[in-house]
């Protein structure tokens, strides 16, 4: 990379309203011993609810559970 290609991209999460983090753009999901995931494209879906049956990942279970969150950034 030369110095004229600009920063490197980042990721970015999004919190979604009474759903999961959406994760988009260069990122490495590690468990607590240092495993690393597969993950299937540029962007991932992780879990808020702690109900999924595919933790970290988000399977939707929010909808049916009731899971509420609606959190927004500080003066923003």
């Amino acid at each position: 990379m030369s110095q004229d290609d600009g920063p490197p991209p980042v990721a970015t999460i999004t919190v979604n309203d009474d759903g999961p983090y959406k994760v988009e753009g260069p990122v490495v999901l590690r468990d607590a011993e240092g495993g690393a995931w597969t993950l299937p494209g540029p962007r991932v879906w992780l879990c808020r609810c702690g109900r999924s049956s595919n933790k970290p990942f988000c399977d939707g279970s929010h909808k049916q559970n009731g899971f509420s969150g609606c959190e927004r950034a500080p003066g923003g």
